[in-house]
């Protein structure tokens, strides 16, 4: 049996006044995404355990069977492990955001772009070199990832420090949100001392000349401590690879054992390879068990609140990917299985992740269960086969066929 799971990240919702109190995902043309509701298994998933921030961090690792409780770490580990950086015990790994701050007549200072603008890799690597030459030492280092994404290490530094995500802030002043706690100052300090060094950076002159948004701050969160998961292989003797634009789900696929697909042109946005992807996931069922396709795009258009860019990243998914994955897996395995679900809601009024529980579609390519004619939306959550509230349940589910 192979098994594939495709995550469009963010792409659940809530009704929009704008498409007639209807979601992204009802609205999208998704002939593929609904065959395979139609003929499998829907139900619905809660990915976030209580009391856990809704993030991708957290969803992803309860999708791939992990439970929160037992393996969260952070953020910012599961990123560095994924761009190659060891962390001793000591070590604590901070997410660092170059992000546009907005200082109005006010003296308030506003989140004004949580990415930069979705700044270049080649750029953002210039700002955050720059960064660690100013700002690093031997206890604190900058290490550039992709976009606007990259890694501070602090070393004998705290992870008791309450920090808020920057996507979760778009629009906002700032203050009633820097960091909170134990060498929370510090932490401060670092930000605002980051302006300076970034305002008149060449790189942001020629930005803002080009009509571009000014990377002229870093966002200091999702900290946290290398996490301990069994591999896929010990916990379920299968064999792995994984495949996302994003350092985060690279990270986990990496303590997860599996290998990690770099697919060209893979971007994390609008742009990004979908063709890639699916042809790069159809090739590697050929040597492994498991593949796990992730997908950001969805999840970005929620951040930047815009529907029209949600609804074609979704129909772009369905008809790229999805769709030549069902052309051809029949040709290509004799037995196979689906699993698709967005990580968690992004909803477009909001900017920013919720916890609500998410649709899933289990497919087997041999045994179609139903013929129902339904949409793969969250309009499945009224009537579900099925109802998960651990999210880390849903893997063994999808592999063994019970909870």
């Amino acid at each position: 049996m192979k098994y594939i799971v495709i995550i469009p990240d963010g792409a659940a919702d809530y009704p929009i006044d704008e498409l007639g109190g209807k979601t992204p995902l009802q609205v999208a043309h998704t002939p593929n995404m609904d065959f395979l509701a139609s003929k499998g298994i829907v139900g619905t998933v809660r990915n976030i355990p209580q009391g856990f921030s809704p993030g991708s961090d957290v969803a992803n690792l309860s999708i791939l069977g992990y439970d929160p409780r037992v393996y969260y770490t952070g953020r910012a580990p599961l990123e560095a492990v994924s761009m190659g950086l060891t962390l001793s015990k000591d070590d604590i790994a901070y997410r660092c955001n170059l992000v546009t701050l907005k200082f109005s007549d006010k003296k308030q200072i506003i989140m004004d772009d949580y990415s930069a603008g979705h700044i270049t890799s080649d750029e953002a690597k210039i700002l955050i070199e720059e960064i660690d030459k100013k700002l690093g030492n031997d206890l604190l280092r900058f290490y550039p990832g992709v976009s606007y994404r990259h890694i501070m290490i602090w070393k004998g530094g705290t992870e008791d420090v309450e920090c808020t995500p920057p996507h979760d802030i778009t629009g906002k002043e700032i203050s009633r949100y820097l960091p909170i706690g134990k060498n929370a100052n510090f932490l401060k300090e670092l930000i605002f001392k980051s302006v300076e060094i970034l305002k008149d950076h060449p790189i942001n002159k020629k930005r803002i000349a080009e009509g571009k948004k000014s990377a002229n701050s870093i966002w200091l969160w999702g900290q946290g401590r290398t996490p301990n998961l069994p591999t896929y292989q010990d916990k379920y003797k299968l064999s792995g690879a994984l495949i996302s634009a994003v350092d985060l789900t690279k990270g986990l696929g990496i303590l997860a054992g599996f290998h990690i697909i770099n697919v060209p042109g893979a971007t994390g946005w609008i742009d990004t390879n979908y063709e890639g992807k699916a042809e790069y996931a159809l090739n590697a069922l050929e040597r492994v068990d498991f593949v796990y396709l992730h997908i950001e795009a969805p999840d970005e258009a929620g951040h930047q609140g815009d529907y029209k860019l949600k609804i074609k990243a979704i129909e772009d998914i369905d008809k790229i990917v999805v769709g030549k994955i069902l052309r051809q897996a029949p040709e290509r395995f004799k037995e196979f299985k689906i699993l698709l679900l967005p990580d968690h809601p992004t909803p477009i009024k909001l900017k920013t992740h919720t916890s609500d529980p998410v649709p899933f579609v289990i497919y087997d390519g041999k045994k179609e269960v139903t013929d129902i004619k339904r949409g793969f939306s969250e309009e499945i959550l009224n009537s579900p086969d099925i109802k998960i509230e651990e999210g880390f349940k849903l893997m063994d589910f999808f592999l063994k066929g019970n909870v």
